[in-house]
């Protein structure tokens, strides 16, 4: 069986610029070419398109991950190639793959099999430079602050209150935190800061949801990098660094434009973790897709009360969006884990444990449901090794709750696997009846919007907030940003922020160690549990599998 880059690396791919015009009629003038097979669509171009109808909006989201992978992007892939199949106008809208994960755990995130995005190498990759962009302008802040200190520090900042941290994407715990400015007073003031990986920073979050680059140029100037000795907040604009930042980010807020295996196009723009960040791919991209197509397939990161919620929460009502339905993503595989299974102990991948994992889905059903108020189509990510007692069950338990339940094989089978799935999302599209909803209102208090998730969504039992976070809180809901949503950061494999729990654990108790104000992206951070906003390398990084022969070709990406 080849693996997912010996597939991409097979196809034939068709030149981006004429794929594009004779597909979404859009104009050669309008898109800039990186190469041969990928593109940006100037800012330039997107008013012409305001006046056009939207399309659908689906959302593929997933039951909790397991360490293997459930296969959301490839079903989102699938979905988007299977649309096509049945003969209805469909765009795919991705996040960029970090380069952490891609040489840390994943190895890649482009899809899988016949269900993928190209070109996959360039996709994992530099691709056009949008992650490089964002991680100079993050940096940038960063060095005009320790400057502006430097040279007199005509704005008070206190060096104990400086909250901005630099990035890098890569994961390097070695970076969590550091000292910098040692070597004598030519280097400015020492003190301590750290490293956040890229997709976790407010700068990523503020390319993700900007709507033109005016809306960038003003997010980036109400960044708050610290404060003074008595607390009065230090934006960027204040440093004179919005506008530099912007530049840098120009090309960077157009959305990229690749195809997937079968020729469909996609875009692929920003990259923010859903378990660290808000876990969305651009506003800009998905807006221009709805008026570019009848339906738009898009993911949230992880599972459904990460990613989700966070979607329903800060993307759609941000941006004003209105998602038709969403798709549940599930395997065997991952159910039977969530019910106890353990691949190195043989045996315990029993029925039974596929029964007690059920409850896992269950809760991600509920959730979709009843509050992101969207009506919800579950879709098994086959296997090989899956039963057909296995499979059956799984629909039982799905028709027992009134939610349609498809099998799909577009991973073996690309869009014609996808069909049946393509078919359902497109009846639940036509019939209507999704009216999107948010756990929280805006005036809610944000210690209470934290609460609120955890109680509604991971069914937490109490929330318990360290006393410096709890009077952060306090102090920024009395300085008037108590009306922005909270992004809950923790860990994806659980309900709960213990990764140990899985399943559909209840009653348990929601740790709530550090908040960050991310006034740019208008958000609270919560920082829950022992999740780091750098990760770390596990302890055989993909990178050794990594390399590239004397022709450039890369392998080891899967």
């Amino acid at each position: 069986m080849p693996t997912d880059i010996e597939i991409a690396q097979a196809a034939t791919l068709q030149k981006i610029l004429p794929l594009a015009q004779r597909t979404l009629d859009l104009p050669e003038e309008a898109l800039s070419p990186y190469g041969h097979y990928k593109a940006k669509l100037g800012l330039e171009y997107l008013p012409a398109l305001a006046g056009r109808k939207n399309g659908h909006l689906i959302l593929v989201t997933a039951i909790s991950p397991t360490p293997p992978g459930e296969g959301k992007t490839t079903t989102t892939v699938g979905l988007g190639d299977g649309l096509n199949h049945i003969g209805k106008k469909s765009m795919i809208c991705l996040r960029e793959p970090s380069l952490g994960p891609c040489f840390g755990m994943k190895g890649g995130a482009a899809g899988g099999g016949q269900a993928q995005i190209v070109p996959m190498e360039d996709i994992n990759l530099h691709f056009t430079g949008d992650f490089h962009a964002i991680a100079l302008a993050n940096n940038l802040l960063a060095a005009l602050i320790d400057n502006h200190i430097h040279h007199g520090n005509a704005l008070g900042i206190d060096v104990r209150r400086i909250s901005w941290r630099r990035v890098v994407d890569m994961n390097d715990r070695a970076l969590r935190d550091i000292t910098v400015a040692l070597g004598g007073p030519g280097n400015g003031y020492p003190r301590q800061d750290g490293f956040d990986i890229v997709v976790a920073s407010e700068v990523m979050a503020i390319l993700c949801l900007a709507t033109s680059l005016e809306d960038l140029k003003r997010r980036l100037g109400n960044i708050v990098i610290g404060s003074t000795a008595d607390k009065r907040p230090v934006t960027a604009r204040e440093l004179k660094a919005d506008g530099a930042m912007a530049a840098l980010l120009r090309d960077a807020l157009a959305p990229n434009l690749v195809q997937t295996l079968e020729g469909n196009l996609a875009f692929v723009h920003g990259g923010p973790f859903a378990n660290i960040a808000h876990g969305c791919n651009s506003v800009i991209a998905t807006q221009t897709a709805l008026k570019l197509a009848d339906y738009v397939v898009t993911e949230a990161g992880f599972g459904a009360d990460l990613g989700a919620e966070k979607f329903m929460d800060i993307k759609c009502r941000k941006a004003g969006l209105q998602p038709s339905c969403a798709v549940i993503v599930a395997t065997v595989r991952a159910l039977k884990y969530h019910g106890g299974a353990d691949a190195k102990k043989p045996g315990s991948d029993t029925l039974q444990a596929l029964e007690i994992g059920l409850a896992n889905l269950g809760r991600h059903i509920e959730n979709v449901q009843q509050h992101y108020g969207l009506p919800a189509i579950v879709s098994i990510n086959r296997f090989d090794a899956d039963t057909a007692e296995e499979i059956a069950r799984i629909q039982a338990y799905c028709q027992a709750r009134g939610v349609r339940c498809v099998l799909a094989t577009h991973w073996a089978e690309g869009g014609a696997g996808a069909a049946e799935l393509a078919r359902a999302v497109v009846a639940q599209c036509e019939q209507g009846g999704a009216r999107a909803a948010s756990i929280y209102e805006d005036a809610l208090p944000l210690a209470d919007k934290i609460r609120a998730i955890a109680s509604k969504v991971y069914r937490a039992g109490e929330v318990v907030f360290e006393p410096k976070a709890a009077a952060q809180l306090q102090e920024w809901q009395n300085a008037g940003w108590g009306q922005l949503p909270v992004c809950i950061a923790k860990t994806q494999y659980s309900f709960s922020s213990d990764a140990s729990l899985r399943g559909a654990p209840e009653g348990h108790v929601l740790r709530v160690r550090e908040v960050r104000l991310a006034a740019g992206a208008e958000f609270v951070v919560a920082i829950c549990g022992d999740i780091m906003t750098m990760p770390g390398l596990p302890k055989v990084p993909s990178a050794e599998r990594i390399d590239v022969d004397a022709q450039g070709r890369i392998s080891g990406l899967f």
